[in-house]
């Protein structure tokens, strides 16, 4: 999902060195690019919902590789869910750090209280 090259050897200082947060970052500069020249500026000029849509038929790959039992195509499809999701969560400005500060937020806390305090 990188630019050809874009490694973190010649990335900038500034550049995030995690794999989710260069996508992430990736994804949001796409944002405004040409549709015909970005897939994923393709997806968002789409909306929402075309964006959710594929988010949820690469999860259910990912459902069917996790009930063969391959890993690697496992490994393969979350990657492609994790990309889909960032992708549906940016064209509802929903940003990383917004789902990790929601993640720290519940930390501590047991599922079946999190679940209950949601109504």
């Amino acid at each position: 999902m990188t630019a050809p090259g874009n490694t973190l050897d010649n990335a900038p200082a500034d550049a995030p060195t995690d794999a989710l947060d260069r996508l992430a970052a990736t994804i949001a500069a796409r944002r405004g690019a040409d549709p015909d020249e970005s897939w994923t500026a393709k997806l968002l000029a789409k909306g929402p919902e075309k964006c959710a849509e594929k988010f949820g038929e690469e999860a259910v790959e990912a459902i069917i590789e996790a009930v063969k039992g391959d890993r690697a195509r496992l490994a393969s499809e979350a990657a492609d869910v994790l990309y889909h999701l960032l992708v549906m969560l940016a064209a509802r400005d929903v940003t990383l750090d917004d789902v990790r500060a929601e993640l720290a937020r519940r930390e501590g806390t047991s599922g079946i209280a999190e679940k209950a305090s949601r109504g």
